[in-house]
């Protein structure tokens, strides 16, 4: 069963989109057990340039679901949220029987889904090949350096040796134009 926290940004959060988005999102519990507990955390944001902006999180024992949309209409936003999350949920769910049939017959929490979305999913699934592997050692360096090699390569992120923590850290360049840092333990 799925409970809901829904928060709005910029943005009231009435009881037509309350209803609206809880009825979008537990269609999707058709993918699980009866005995499915989670909490669907749904942010809803109202930028200045009138654009919307839906993000779920769906936190569960080996699985999180999450997806972000940006679009002009929010209702049209969480439509295509919903899109995104069974898709996760069947690759998910396709690569867990992919195990299992290795294995004989484990159960899972997951119910049956029709073997047509099962082969979607398995075409979905080649265009998850690795066609490309590089190495290369990391330098060294303070975050604004590595913002600065980050843009000189084209890169939308980069990763560096932090020079004063000696961790593995990410700098990326968020879609809003500004940069986010991964620091790592």
């Amino acid at each position: 069963m799925l409970t809901f926290n829904i928060r709005g940004e910029n943005i009231e959060v009435t009881p037509a989109i309350r209803e609206y988005v809880e009825s979008k999102i537990q269609k999707m519990e058709r993918y699980f057990n009866e005995d499915f507990e989670a909490t669907a955390n749904v942010n809803l944001k109202l930028y200045n340039d009138k654009q919307t902006k839906v993000e779920v999180t769906i936190p569960m024992k080996n699985l999180t679901l999450r997806a972000e949309e940006r679009n002009a209409d929010l209702y049209a936003g969480i439509d295509l949220i919903i899109n995104k999350l069974e898709r996760q949920i069947r690759k998910h769910k396709t690569k867990v029987n992919r195990k299992f049939r290795e294995r004989e017959g484990v159960g899972y929490y997951f119910a049956t889904v029709q073997s047509s979305t099962a082969a979607a999913v398995a075409e979905e699934e080649d265009e998850l090949t690795i066609v490309r592997t590089k190495q290369f050692s990391l330098k060294p360096m303070d975050h604004e350096e590595a913002v600065l090699q980050m843009n000189l390569l084209g890169h939308d992120f980069y990763i560096f040796t932090d020079a004063e923590s000696d961790g593995t850290n990410i700098v990326y360049k968020r879609k809003d134009g500004k940069y986010g840092l991964i620091e790592t333990n």
